[in-house]
This record gives structure tokens, C-alpha cells and sequence, in this order.
């Protein structure tokens, strides 16, 4: 197997995660104040959302990249 069809396998899957749960969140941490040993810090939660054309468009060039971007060059 080349590396553009594990590329394209990749794509298709990654477009079909995005299609099946449609967003992802993180916790993101920051340092709000330091005295001396003291160390104030804020967790806040961040939550990212796929957009539905990004993972249909995802699924549609792994698509293309497996049927054709294998083919050789007669």
C-alpha cells in the first residue's frame, strides 16, 4: 500500500469521525496569578465545532485521492 491510499483511508476516516460527533471540546488551562509560591490558575472549557461541508468535503477528496491518485502514468 502507497502512501497516497493510507492518505486517502485516513481522510475518509477522519470526514466520517467529523460527521459522527461534530465537535470536540479541550480544556484549556491558564496561569492567572503567581505570588510567590502561590499559584492561582483557571481551567476553562473550549469546544470546537466541525462544520458538516468540512467533513463531506474531508470523505470527498479521500474519495478521489484513493480512485485516482494512485493510477500510473503510462
Amino acid at each position: 500500500m502507497n502512501g497516497v491510499r493510507i492518505l486517502a483511508i485516513v481522510l475518509i476516516i477522519a470526514g466520517v469521525i467529523g460527521l459522527a460527533y461534530g465537535s470536540f471540546s479541550y480544556t484549556k488551562e491558564t496561569h492567572v496569578a503567581k505570588i510567590g509560591s502561590l499559584q492561582l490558575s483557571v481551567k476553562k472549557k473550549q469546544t470546537v465545532d466541525i462544520p458538516f461541508w468540512a467533513g463531506v468535503g474531508t470523505i470527498a477528496i479521500g474519495g478521489i485521492l484513493l480512485l485516482f491518485g494512485s493510477r500510473k502514468k503510462d
